[in-house]
């Protein structure tokens, strides 16, 4: 059974940073893809950021480029998200998702997701 568990969530001002974490387990994730995707009251939840097995390939959603950086350890089989200059309008539940092959941003086609970490973030 794949588990997926989110941390690093959390409280902060505009402007501010928070990392996120995503650990992995359960079985083996050689050429695993994993993302990170949120959501917010009322609406869909959207595709945050992606990455490949190698960290070779990497997608952002245009709202968060040049403030996220998604990486991995896969030795810890770890996601991580980092996150700067922080807006109100990044307040939303963040989800780590896994799927074997290549890192997609539809939601859809990732089988496996964490409970999601909460992050608020005050103007």
């Amino acid at each position: 059974q794949v588990q997926l568990v989110e941390s690093g969530g959390g409280s902060v001002q505009a402007g501010g940073s928070l990392r996120l974490s995503c650990a992995a387990s359960g079985r083996s994730f050689n050429n695993y893809a994993m993302g990170w995707f949120r959501r917010t009251p009322g609406k869909e939840r959207e595709f945050v950021a992606a990455i490949s097995w190698s960290g070779g390939s990497i997608y952002y959603a245009d709202s968060v480029k040049g403030r996220f950086t998604i990486s991995r350890d896969n030795a810890k089989n770890t996601v991580y998200l980092q996150m700067n200059s922080l807006k109100p309008e990044d307040t939303a539940v963040y989800y780590c998702a896994v799927r074997f092959g290549i890192p997609v941003v539809v939601e859809r086609l990732y089988p496996y997701w964490g409970q999601g970490t909460q992050v608020t973030v005050s103007s």
